[in-house]
């Protein structure tokens, strides 16, 4: 008997299991209650062969069942398929008829309502060749494209959390608004340039790379790097655009990232072919110079997702990805999209590589020409007709624009860079990179492998003298002396610009819109006032840009240029310790002593970790951080570096209140930094932020249901005071400055 009672049970485990795995919405232990969709979006004449739908992914669903009607009336609409993933085509419809369409989830015996509808219509137009259209990406059977997958893979690309310092994501190098790379990559002024192989900046071999991170312990504290110093290191190479990456067989600029991925842990094969986004999503987690501490690992990795809320960091998350999170934890978001919670390197690659898939941009000007749908200005068509003649389309040629082959075109001599070469070995690969896709390039800001030249007439001017160094490799039949007059190079350009740009790539809307990271918002801590001189006439400089999150236990702050071999004191107190005769005693949050490496006048440099209590106590609080170094030749006996201002934001297990912010605009609508925003309450209790370089600020953890006056102070702009009485979050308040 008790075998039978066994049986029952494990019976009746199997059939739990199995629920658990296909009502991943029901695992909290609530009934599934599916949302109807939103978001939905018909294609208005942009397809000469389909209507393309796109919505919102809904927590829960396990699919989405599509209908469509000539009248806005569901009574009478059709189903015309199914699809695990939040995008539909719908093949083949009559042109030029109007089409009304609606989207319900589903999950097993579930059902959602159904989503509005919204009216869709195929082109009246026929593909004149010889481009065919543009399709999307295929995804490997062993990783099929979901919503839910979509929109972890969304989460993780976004979130500065998988980094070992929490200040770059995937997505902080990757930017649609600038063609899908880095849109810091732009001038030798910024911090993101790499010295190049002769190591000495400002020389030739300068390369436009991306800012990763400091070098860093695993503690979190900085190692002073003999070229970077506390800077955040730069990639050896540009980033390449995340848009349209679902392409191309391999990856990287080199092509290292191959089509076979096998799970990092086990070594087993996971997908045959067609892996290479799988590939490339975990190497820059631990890289060194772009996310990750020195020794990084993949369980290193794994775990830090496991730990972390989902997009903690970002101050503002597009309302359907929030939606979707909807407060749950990762391992909640990996049991909706893979059935369980386990949060294993390969599903974040997976999920990484899903919504990479997603990032494909088919409805720019050259579509429509391409389809018969809307001609190219004379000017674009004049320029296109250069482009065939000067034989670009060899290599950039079909709808993607281009092959995904290797070349030297002699933008630097050719042994600075090997790069395909240090894959294959191939003599005839040296100095070779992959062809770069030119859709979306008119919004690029830096251009080839090493973001050499900043402007696409630079670039057809390079091509147009036939690149810059020789090497045996290179294919003289095409890297050749084009002749272009001026009139000729300005159409060239004028091609490349409009025609190739998907204004939804461009906006960031739609698929392609996004989080606001943490690094480009009013939460970054910033340097304010000024210091005291030690050694050498020089005023120590202080740095912290560790988000100050509450609970966050590796808070960096360091010091550098000041005195070597001598005791450094950091006191971070709610009130500004100051310039004073003597040390602060103590600070509120923290004083911590250390001594500074290294030795002599201005080589000193020192970096601790604090940890910000896990306490709604501290949360929206405001500190400042300085360092006291001693040093006989300052004033008083020791140097002080200036101040460093921060707020501490974030949630606790405590009860939290809500956030309320937005941005500050010029008259002409552009953010403007260093405003001051003050909230005051009905008792005159004020709170002050200063907005960040896009004019976005944030209070945090205000209590709901009272009301509060914001107002804004700026040296340029006047701005009229509002009233709120938040009841939930209010992340839209906006101020635009008076003439």
């Amino acid at each position: 008997m008790i075998y039978v009672k066994l049986s029952v049970i494990a019976v009746f485990v199997c059939l739990l299991a199995g629920r658990l795995l296909i009502e991943p919405g029901a695992t909290s232990g609530q009934s599934l209650v599916l949302d109807a969709p939103t978001g939905l979006s018909a294609s208005d004449g942009v397809y000469n062969n389909k209507v393309g739908l796109h919505w919102d992914a809904i927590r829960g669903a396990a699919v989405y069942r599509v209908f469509r009607s000539t009248s806005n009336e569901i009574s009478g609409a059709v189903e015309i398929g199914t699809t695990s993933a939040n995008t539909f085509f719908d093949i083949g419809v009559t042109s030029g008829i109007p089409l009304f369409y609606w989207v319900r989830a589903e999950n097993g015996a579930v059902e959602s309502a159904f989503s509005d509808s919204d009216q869709g219509l195929r082109a009246v137009a026929v593909n004149p060749g010889p481009v065919a259209p543009l399709e999307p990406p295929p995804a490997p059977p062993a990783n099929p494209i979901t919503a839910a997958k979509t929109y972890l893979g969304k989460a993780l690309f976004w979130d500065e959390q998988l980094s070992s310092t929490g200040t770059v994501a995937c997505g902080t190098c990757h930017h649609a608004g600038s063609g899908g790379v880095d849109p810091r990559s732009t001038s030798p002024s910024t911090p993101s340039v790499n010295a190049g192989p002769d190591q000495v900046m400002g020389t030739p071999d300068d390369i436009r790379g991306s800012a990763g991170v400091a070098m860093t312990n695993a503690d979190g504290t900085y190692i002073a790097s003999p070229v970077t110093a506390f800077a955040e290191q730069v990639t050896a190479r540009k980033s390449v655009s995340h848009v349209n990456s679902g392409y191309p067989n391999l990856l990287f600029w080199d092509g290292r990232a191959s089509g076979l991925f096998r799970d990092p842990l086990s070594n087993a094969v996971v997908i045959n072919i067609g892996g290479a986004l799988e590939n490339q999503a975990l190497e820059p987690p631990l890289s060194s110079v772009e996310m990750a501490h020195i020794g990084r690992t993949i369980t290193d990795l794994a775990a830090r997702v496991a730990d972390s809320r989902p997009l903690e960091l970002s101050p503002t998350l597009p309302n359907a990805l929030r939606r979707w999170i909807d407060g749950r934890s990762y391992p909640e978001l990996f049991a909706e999209a893979f059935g369980s919670p386990e949060v294993t390197p390969s599903r974040i690659a997976m999920a990484i590589a899903t919504y990479q898939r997603t990032q494909f941009s088919d409805r720019a000007p050259i579509d429509l020409a391409n389809g018969g749908i809307a001609p190219l200005t004379d000017q674009e068509q004049r320029g296109r007709n250069v482009f065939n003649a000067s034989s670009c389309n060899v290599c950039h040629g079909g709808s993607l624009f281009s092959d995904n082959s290797f070349r030297y075109i002699g933008v630097r001599p050719q042994g600075e860079d090997l790069g395909r070469f240090n894959v294959t070995g191939n003599n005839g690969d040296r100095g070779s990179f992959r062809v770069p896709s030119l859709r979306n390039v008119g919004l690029r800001n830096s251009f080839f492998h090493n973001g050499q030249f900043t402007s696409l007439e630079q670039v057809v001017a390079f091509y147009n003298r036939g690149g810059d160094f020789n090497a045996p490799n290179k294919p003289q039949g095409l890297i050749r002396p084009l002749g272009l007059n001026a009139n000729q190079q300005a159409d060239l350009v004028a091609f490349l610009r409009r025609p190739l740009t998907d204004m939804r790539v461009a906006t960031e809307t739609e698929r392609f819109d996004r989080p606001v990271l943490y690094m480009e918002s009013s939460r970054v801590p910033r340097v304010t006032g000024t210091g005291r001189a030690g050694s050498g006439g020089v005023i120590p400089s202080i740095k912290a840009i560790s988000p100050p999150l509450v609970g966050n236990s590796q808070f960096v702050v360091s010091v550098s240029g000041t005195l070597g071999n001598s005791t450094a004191t950091l006191v971070v107190d709610s009130v500004d310790p100051g310039v004073g005769p003597s040390v602060p005693a103590s600070g509120d949050l923290a004083r911590v002593t250390t001594t500074t490496q290294n030795s002599g006048a201005g080589n000193g440099w020192a970096s601790v970790a604090i940890e910000i209590p896990d306490s709604i106590a501290v949360v929206g609080r405001t500190f400042f951080a300085r360092w006291h170094v001693s040093d006989p030749e300052a004033a008083s006996g020791f140097s002080v570096t200036p101040a460093v201002e921060f707020t501490i934001f974030g949630n606790t297990s405590e009860a939290t209140g809500v956030s309320i912010g937005g941005r500050v605009l010029s008259s002409d609508g552009l953010g403007v930094r260093n405003a001051t925003v003050v909230m005051t309450d009905s008792a005159g209790v004020t709170r002050r932020v200063t907005t960040s370089s896009f004019g976005i600020y944030l209070f945090e953890n205000v209590p709901a249901g009272h009301a509060y006056t914001l107002s804004v102070s700026s040296k340029r702009y006047r701005f009229a005071p509002q009233v709120v009485m938040p009841s939930g979050n209010l992340t839209d308040i906006d101020f635009l400055g008076l003439q």
